[in-house]
Order: C-alpha cells, then structure tokens, then sequence
C-alpha cells in the first residue's frame, strides 16, 4: 500500500485539487498514465477513509481497489464546477465503505437468523418426534381395550390398507358385521385417545 501523504496547505491545495480534475479528466479519456498518477495521489486517502469506516486492513484495500475501479469507470461523470476532485473521490470512498458496513451487518444478522432457526427446527424436531411417539405408546395402549375382533380389523384396515370388502373377505365375515366392528372399535379409540 503506498504511503500516507500529508495535505497540501493554502494555496497549495488549489493547486493540487486542480492537478486531480486534470488528471481524472485525462482518465475519463482513457489515459492510464494519468489514471497511475491519479492512483498514487488518492489511494491512500481513500485506504483512511475505507479503515476509519469500516476498521477491517483487507476490506479497507478491497474498498480502495474498488473505488479505483470505480473512479476508472467514472471519471467521465466528475464535474469540476460541483466540487473538488478529491471530494468527489471521497464521496465515492465513502459511500463504498458504508455500504461494505452495511453488507457486514446484513449478513452477520442473516447468520443469525439461520442460526435460530435451525436451533428452533432442530428443538421443533425433538418435540415433534417426543409427541409422536407418545401418540404411538397411547395408540397401542388403546388399540389394546379394543375387543379382540374390533383390534384385528382395525389392524387390518388401517395398519394394512385394506378396504372394508378385503377385511370382510380375510376374516370371512360379512360385509356389515366388519363395517360395525370399525365404526365401534374406532369410536372406542377415539374415547380412549380423547380421555389421555
């Protein structure tokens, strides 16, 4: 990193001001000798203005590169009669570095967020999975009231998959009789799984 100057005092500094409208004039015209010299004069003003924002040595070099470029770029944009070279500079610096803060903090707080939310999702799946398997314990302690016949065609038709006609067919009992076995043995565990 090229070293620190000091200002340039009183009149000098007209001097040098106008010095930088001609040579980021000189850049806008796509001189790279005059966009070297204009490099050399402002990088390290711009490297104190990146530091003393953002308080990070690489972003801040980052940030002076990147306000170079920029500079490279748009330097057909500075207009003398709107303020000095070196202010239009700075104001470029400036507005890099803070938004360089900005993007810091977005993604510290999206790291955030992420963090919580996976920790909620993770605690949500612990209790989900403590919750389910409570619902299974009382299922099967209810399923076990059940008479006998009401237990093997629940068995049947919901832990098997069968229509009510295959249960009637697999435990050769009429239609209606299999049908009322369900419908009562399914009330029951309803009762059952309300009153836990």
């Amino acid at each position: 990193m090229t070293k620190f100057r000091s200002a340039p005092a009183g009149g000098a500094s007209r001097l040098a001001d106008d010095a930088l409208s001609g040579l980021l004039n000189r850049s806008a015209a796509g001189d790279e000798a005059a966009f070297e010299e204009l490099y050399e004069r402002t990088a390290p003003t711009i490297y104190g203005v990146a530091h003393q924002v953002i308080r990070n040595h690489a972003h801040a070099e980052e940030i002076t590169h990147d306000v170079m470029l920029e500079v490279w770029r748009s330097s057909s944009r500075f207009r003398a009669d709107r303020g000095s070279a070196l202010s239009w500079v700075m104001m470029i610096a400036h507005r890099r570095a803070v938004d360089r803060v900005r993007q810091e903090q977005s993604a510290t707080q999206r790291d955030l967020r992420d963090a919580e939310l996976d920790e909620r999702r993770a605690h949500d799946h612990v209790v989900e999975t403590a919750e389910a398997r409570l619902e299974v314990d009382q299922l099967h302690l209810c399923l076990g009231r059940l008479t006998p016949v009401q237990q093997e065609s629940v068995r049947l038709a919901f832990y098997g998959g069968f229509t009510y006609r295959e249960v009637a067919r697999i435990l050769d009992t009429p239609l209606g009789t299999v049908k009322t076995r369900l419908r009562d043995g399914l009330l029951r565990l309803r009762a059952c799984m309300e009153d836990r």
